[in-house]
């Protein structure tokens, strides 16, 4: 069973997946940084504040002062509350890095086009072209 173990450790799809498990995980924090600490701030000098978790839908009696709920502290507790502002906060975040994975896609597929394009032998047509030509000089 090592054996076995070890034959599925060395075929390289394992290791390219625990290899691309941790550049995802790096490539997160990167853009986690990102939009946290550059693109969240610049929306902040716009609009005032770089988060809208303070933004809530409320109705009921006011139970609580502003902080006492741990997962929203900036807000005040009522009897019920929805917390629109930390899904438009948490949509905006996925919008940026949806935006910067498209990018950085595209920028790879950009890189290996042309070595696709190095690689490629004739085409079909090109081929039979000279298999034509071929047969007419004999």
């Amino acid at each position: 069973m090592v054996k076995e173990f070890k034959q599925f450790i060395a075929q390289g799809n394992a290791f390219e997946l625990a290899v691309g498990i941790i550049i995802g995980i790096a490539f997160g924090l990167v853009v986690a940084s990102l939009v946290d600490d550059v693109i969240m701030q610049l929306i902040g000098a716009i609009f005032g504040k770089p988060s809208f978790d303070a933004v809530t839908i409320h109705w009921g009696d006011l139970v609580g002062p502003v902080g006492t709920d741990a997962d929203h502290p900036t807000a005040t507790i009522y009897e019920n509350n929805i917390f629109i502002g930390s899904f438009i906060t948490r949509v905006i975040n996925f919008i940026i890095v949806a935006i910067v994975l498209f990018f950085l896609v595209k920028a790879m597929n950009r890189m290996k086009r042309p070595v696709e394009e190095t690689l490629a032998g004739p085409t079909e047509i090109e081929l039979l072209t000279e298999i034509r030509d071929s047969l007419r000089t004999r």
